[in-house]
């Protein structure tokens, strides 16, 4: 027996932008909790992440992408190549941009290729509104009102929770009619090795700062679940260089200790068990540029 005569809503969204623009801080807000990665350093997000929010009458599947940024590496034009192959995947489209940063040539780049998307909405996304004083918002609203014909502008405040619930209530309503692609209490499409890997590369990126930028990457080596219920997960951290190493292990151990201790509290959260953590560091010099490695370490290239 049906508890209402409403049509069920789903659909697909994605969410692109510059690097550092707050696209994983939407989606962990939205979701109510953390599945995708938060840093201060830019291109962080390095897959397409896909956040699930489901009500009783729609489900919106949120597709955190990569920063689109001019690619210097192979790893760099796998992010770029994620983040624009999902427009062709989606229902909607949200342009994030910065509120306290004047509009770019980065964000021109994506206008001139979000212009050739005619049969699907595209909102204009101003985050981080709680930066600017509001006489400062309408003229950053024109300077981008001009760019294109916009489905719709939201100035919001991923950080504080400002103007969301607008927007993920407009979105709603432009959404299909469709099926429950996943259940309700699943909030990401990525398995718990990917996730767990992801809150230990944030660990690292907050406390190494800008002294290990993008050089990181996480392999999760085994993870397996006693008799007690103590999950124990071994993880390697790859870095390009010895220097690097040597600066995610830190003097006796300390920094390492660390990233251990912050990323296995955010892991027994996300797992709902006690988790027993070792990490270890390696290096793998040009790993970046090198298509083997890339795919080992999960960087596959989207199939057309």
């Amino acid at each position: 027996m049906e508890e209402n005569n409403q049509a069920f809503h789903s659909g697909f969204v994605a969410i692109v932008g510059r690097p550092n623009v707050g696209k994983s801080t939407f989606l962990n807000y939205v979701i109510g909790q953390k599945v995708a990665i938060m840093s201060n350093v830019p291109q962080t997000t390095r897959n397409k992440i896909q956040g699930i929010y489901t009500t009783d009458r729609e489900q919106i599947v949120f597709i955190d992408t990569p920063g689109i940024h001019k690619s210097h590496n192979k790893l760099g034009d796998f992010m770029v190549q994620s983040a624009m192959s999902s427009l062709n995947e989606v229902d909607a489209i949200m342009f994030m941009v910065n509120a306290d940063e004047p509009r770019g040539a980065g964000d021109n780049y994506i206008i001139e290729r979000l212009k050739k998307i005619t049969d699907r909405p595209v909102y204009l996304v101003i985050n981080k509104i709680d930066l600017v004083h509001p006489d400062e918002l309408l003229p950053i609203v024109d300077s981008y009102k001009d760019a294109m014909d916009w489905t719709e502008v939201f100035p919001i405040s991923a950080l504080q929770g400002n103007n969301i619930n607008k927007l993920v209530t407009t979105l709603s309503q432009h959404m299909p009619e469709g099926p429950k692609y996943y259940p309700d209490d699943q909030v990401t499409d990525h398995p718990e090795r990917f996730v767990v890997s992801e809150l230990i590369r944030e660990k690292v990126l907050q406390l190494t700062r800008q002294e290990v930028p993008h050089s990181v990457a996480v392999v999760i080596e085994t993870m397996k679940s006693n008799d007690e219920g103590l999950v124990n997960i071994q993880a390697t951290i790859i870095v390009d260089r010895s220097s690097q190493k040597g600066i995610v292990i830190g003097k006796g151990g300390k920094m390492l200790k660390e990233i251990g201790s912050r990323a296995r509290l955010d892991i027994e959260h996300l797992l709902g068990s006690r988790v027993y953590l070792e990490l270890w560091v390696k290096v793998s010099e040009g790993w970046r540029d090198k298509q083997g490695i890339l795919q080992s370490f999960g960087y596959k290239k989207d199939e057309y």
